[in-house]
C-alpha cells in the first residue's frame, strides 16, 4: 500500500445503517494549513526576527498540513522498519527497508530544507525559519524527523575537519532526497545520524568502550582509524554516514563513519536488530556491532565530546520544538472534535468545564511554541552576542527539559478531549501519545538535562546573568512569575543540595 492509493479519508460514508442512523460525530479533519491556522507562529516569527521567510513558511504550511502528508505518517507507522540482514544468497547487506511513504515523507522534508534551511540561508532569523519549518513538518509525522535533526545538526562538528567538511557538507545540504543505498560520492544528496549509546553507559558516553585504532602512522584529526565494539542505540541506520565516539590511546575522540567506505566496499557496520519501539515506530533504531570499520577522525584527538557537542545541542533544539508540535496538533485534534461534538444539549466546546481544559491546553501549547522559538532567535543572536550565547547554551538545556517533559501530559490530556474515538488506531492521537515521550528521553532524558543546566551555570558565568536578564524583560506583568523568578534566585544562591534540588 502507498500513500495516495488509498485515502484515511473515505468519500461518502454511509451514515445510514439498518439499524440507527450515525449523528452528532465529527467530520474527518482532512487538510490543514498549518500556518494560517497558527496565529501564535506567525506572531512569533515576526517577533523573532524570521518575517522575511513568511512566504516560504506559509507554503510549506500547506505541504505540511495535507492530509496525505498525515496519511503517509499514518503509513509509515502503521508498517515500520524491517531489517535485511542478509540478500538471497546469503550475503550480508546491514540494510533496514522502509514503507514508501516513509521515503516520501524525507523527500518532503529534504526539498524544503527542514535539514538545511538555517544553513542554506544565512542570515538574521534563519535558526528561527529552520524551527518554524520543523514544528510545522513534527505536527505530521515525528520519525522523519530523526535523520533531519541529525543531518542539521552535524554541520558545526564537520566544521571541524576542513577536508571532512568539504566532501560531506555540500551533499548535508543539498535539496534532493536520494534514498538508495550505494557509496554517497555516487548521489544527488546525503543524511548523517549520530551513535553515541553504548549498552553499559547509556547517557554516560565515558564509559563507552568502542575502539579505535589509527591504519597507519598517521594520527590525530583526519586520520583514518578502524573501529571495534558495539552501539546500542543506532537510529536511522540507512543515513550516509554517522558520528560517534570511540577510545584512542588519547582518549575519547569523534569519528566519521560512512556506510561505504572510499574504495566502494560496504563498511562493516553490522546491524544486529531493529529495536520494537513504544512509538517513533517509522523510524528505525537499531543496535550496531562494528568490526575493523573504517572511519576518518572529525576534531581534535581526546576532544570527542567536545567535538560532538554541538550536534547534541542541535539534537536537543529539534526535541524542544517537536514537542511543542505534538502539543500544538493535539490541540487542534481536540479543538475540532469538541466543536462537532455535543453532550448535554450543546457542543462540548460550550461547556464550562471542557471549554477550561481547552484554555489550559491552548495556553500551553502557545507557551511551548514561543520558548522554542525564543531559543532559536538565541543561536541566531550567538554568532554576535555572547550574552544570546549563554542564554541559547543554558536555555536549549532548558527548554528541551520543560517542553518535552509536558508534551506526554498535555497529548494525554487532548486525547481524553475525544472520548473513546480518540483512544482507537484509526485517531491520530494514540500516534501523538507514543510519539511524546521519545523526545524526553533521546539527547539526554530529564535528569541529564538538569544536570547539564547545572554544569552550564558553573562552567559560564555568563548563563544565569542571561537567563535571569531575560526573566527580567516579564517583570511586573505576571505576579506569579514574579514569585517564580524570585523562589529561583533564593535557589540559585542556596548552593547545598544543589544537585538534588536541580529539577
Amino acid at each position: 500500500v502507498t500513500a495516495g492509493s488509498y485515502s484515511m479519508i473515505p468519500r461518502k460514508p454511509l451514515a445510514s445503517l439498518p439499524t440507527h442512523k450515525v449523528a452528532n460525530m465529527p467530520p474527518h479533519l482532512g487538510d490543514q494549513d498549518l500556518w494560517q491556522s497558527d496565529p501564535a507562529l506567525q506572531e512569533g516569527i515576526v517577533r523573532d526576527g524570521a518575517s522575511w521567510a513568511e512566504s516560504i513558511l506559509a507554503e510549506f504550511g500547506k505541504v505540511a498540513g495535507a492530509a496525505e502528508t498525515f496519511e503517509r505518517a499514518e503509513l509509515a507507522n502503521r508498517f515500520p522498519p524491517e531489517l535485511k540482514a542478509f540478500d538471497r544468497y546469503g550475503m550480508r547487506i546491514n540494510q533496514v527497508t522502509y514503507h514508501p511513504a516513509y521515503h516520501e515523507l524525507l523527500a518532503i522534508a529534504v526539498e524544503n530544507e527542514i535539514a538545511s534551511f538555517a544553513w542554506n540561508h544565512p542570515q538574521s532569523g534563519s535558526q528561527v525559519g529552520n524551527a518554524a519549518l520543523t514544528y510545522m513538518f513534527s505536527q505530521a509525522e515525528g520519525g522523519a524527523m530523526c535523520p533531519m535533526a541529525m543531518t542539521y545538526s552535524a554541520i558545526p562538528a564537520l566544521r571541524s575537519t576542513p577536508n571532512v567538511a568539504k566532501e560531506w557538507i555540500p551533499r548535508l545540504l543539498s535539496r534532493t532526497y536520494d534514498a538508495r543505498d550505494i557509496p554517497a560520492p555516487e548521489k544527488s544528496g546525503a543524511t548523517m545520524g549520530m551513535f553515541m549509546t553504548e549498552k553499559q553507559g547509556g547517557s554516560d558516553v565515558r564509559a563507552n568502550t568502542l575502539k579505535a585504532v589509527a591504519t597507519g602512522s598517521t594520527t590525530g584529526i583526519g586520520a583514518e582509524y578502524r573501529l571495534t565494539g558495539h552501539k546500542y542505540f543506532c537510529s536511522a541506520p540507512m543515513c550516509d554516514a554517522f558520528l560517534t565516539l570511540a577510545y584512542t590511546d588519547i582518549g575519547l575522540s569523534c569519528f566519521l563513519v560512512p556506510r561505504w567506505t572510499p574504495d566502494g566496499e560496504r563498511n562493516a557496520l553490522f546491524i544486529q536488530r531493529v529495536k520494537d519501539k513504544l512509538g517513533n515506530r517509522s523510524n528505525a533504531s537499531t543496535e550496531m556491532e562494528l568490526q575493523d570499520t573504517w572511519s576518518i577522525m572529525v576534531g581534535e584527538e581526546g576532544r570527542g565530546v567536545r567535538t560532538i557537542i554541538d550536534m547534541v545541542h542541535g539534537n536537543r533544539i529539534y526535541c524542544c520544538v517537536s514537542s511543542a508540535a505534538l502539543m500544538r496538533q493535539g490541540l487542534v485534534q481536540a479543538l475540532h472534535h469538541t466543536t462537532h461534538r455535543s453532550a448535554f444539549g450543546k457542543p462540548l466546546i460550550q461547556q464550562p468545564l471542557m471549554r477550561n481544559v481547552l484554555a489550559d491546553l491552548a495556553l500551553e501549547a502557545e507557551a511551548a511554541l514561543v520558548l522554542a522559538l525564543r531559543i532559536a532567535r538565541a543561536m541566531d543572536e550567538a554568532e554576535t552576542e555572547e550574552s544570546a550565547a549563554a542564554l541559547a547554551r543554558i536555555g536549549t538545556a532548558i527548554g528541551k527539559y520543560w517542553n518535552c517533559k509536558r508534551a506526554p501530559a498535555h497529548t494525554f490530556e487532548a486525547m481524553e478531549c475525544h472520548g473513546g474515538p480518540g483512544y482507537i488506531e484509526e485517531s491520530i492521537m494514540p500516534r501523538l501519545y507514543r510519539e511524546a515521550p521519545v523526545n524526553s528521553i533521546w539527547e539526554g532524558s530529564g535528569n541529564i538535562m538538569c544536570l547539564d543546566v547545572l554544569r552550564a551555570m558553573q562552567r559560564e558565568k555568563a548563563a544565569i546573568p542571561a537567563l535571569l536578564a531575560e526573566l527580567e524583560h516579564a517583570k511586573g506583568a505576571n505576579s506569579a512569575l514574579d514569585t517564580a523568578a524570585d523562589t529561583l534566585m533564593d535557589e540559585l544562591n542556596d548552593t547545598d543540595d544543589l544537585e538534588f534540588r536541580a529539577r
